[in-house]
């Protein structure tokens, strides 16, 4: 299953671009979040992580969208590729 997440960092903005783009690469699902990359806590995001299986692929439009920081991105994507989860970046 291809699961997408999209995340804006203001209220004002609006995450319709991303998740037309996830859509389009096929994501059955998207979960949506309209936080800033400093703040830890992200519902939808957890609900996402906890969502996947063996043999899904987490997409999401842009890397700075899932994580802000390298050494976030690195673990999290770490532990999907050990539990045999795959992903994607769109651009």
């Amino acid at each position: 299953m291809i699961i997408g997440y999209a995340r804006v960092s203001t209220q004002d903005q609006n995450p319709e671009l991303q998740v037309d783009a996830l859509e389009k690469a096929g994501a059955e699902q998207v979960f949506q979040e309209k936080f800033t990359g400093t703040l830890r806590e992200r519902p939808e995001l957890s609900q996402c992580l906890r969502m996947l299986r063996q043999g899904d692929v987490l997409v999401v439009w842009k890397l700075d969208r899932l994580n802000q920081s390298l050494k976030e991105l690195t673990v999290v994507t770490q532990a999907m590729n050990d539990s045999g989860i795959g992903f994607k970046s769109l651009t």
